[in-house]
């Protein structure tokens, strides 16, 4: 199963906290975690989130200020987003290929104004601010039983079938193969369910897995790892694991 790491926290950050939850099983195929990010106490300096692409779209509710939520997705290279002083943020990340809402709705960066879709997002963030993290899990999951009936969210057999071969796919070819598509044809299906190359899919996916030290066969050598890895995320390996927890 596929398990993009967390976004990036400086070790020396202190009074910040985050964790995640898996999904209830029968929504297991769509949703890879429910998430919390938050502040203990004001701090004293602006805090950055160093967010690393992993190819997936995260719902986020600002439950400090409930009117402000979004859709968001990175795309191939990282993003270092202030979150100022004193926050706190509630999630659903779903896995590569299965958000299928409105990609005009969906934001590669800092969501800091109030939202303006169709989706029930602020009700949803206002129902989840008087609860503990365990019982906004329940909140969040009836969200996304919502959005499913709506097929807003769907199993995507493409991703889903990348994502289960990943450790034998180590080209655009091997995916095309794997897929039983031509180039052509996974090239538009691919973009037109996750807004993803193949190449560029290929090259966050691997980056993400080599987090948990899987495909480094994918690439030519140690230089190539580095330069991929370097681009994707602004450090070399060496570098990142000295300054975030993996």
């Amino acid at each position: 199963m596929y398990d993009p790491i967390p976004d990036g926290i400086a070790k020396t950050v202190q009074a910040v906290s985050y964790v995640e939850a898996k999904p209830p099983s029968f929504l297991a195929e769509f949703v890879h975690n429910y998430w919390e990010l938050k502040t203990d106490h004001k701090l004293a300096d602006d805090f950055y989130l160093h967010a690393v692409p992993d190819a997936c779209v995260n719902i986020l509710f600002n439950q400090l200020q409930t009117d402000i939520a979004g859709v968001t997705a990175l795309r191939t290279s990282y993003e270092k987003l202030n979150l100022g002083v004193q926050f706190h943020y509630v999630g659903i990340q779903f896995f590569p290929g299965v958000w299928q809402g409105d990609p005009t709705e969906t934001t590669d960066s800092y969501v800091g104004t109030p939202y303006l879709g169709k989706l029930p997002l602020i009700d949803t963030s206002r129902q989840l601010t008087a609860l503990d993290f365990a019982a906004k899990q329940v909140i969040l999951s009836t969200l996304v039983a919502q959005l499913i009936d709506l097929k807003l969210v769907a199993v995507n057999p493409l991703t889903a079938k990348i994502l289960a071969n990943i450790e034998a796919i180590q080209s655009v070819a091997d995916m095309a193969s794997t897929t039983q598509l031509s180039s052509r044809q996974l090239q538009r299906l691919l973009k037109q369910s996750t807004g993803f190359a193949p190449h560029d899919f290929l090259k966050v996916i691997r980056l993400q897995q080599s987090f948990k030290h899987h495909s480094l066969h994918a690439y030519t050598d140690q230089s190539h790892f580095i330069h991929s890895f370097r681009k994707i995320t602004g450090y070399t390996p060496a570098q990142y694991y000295r300054k975030y927890d993996v």
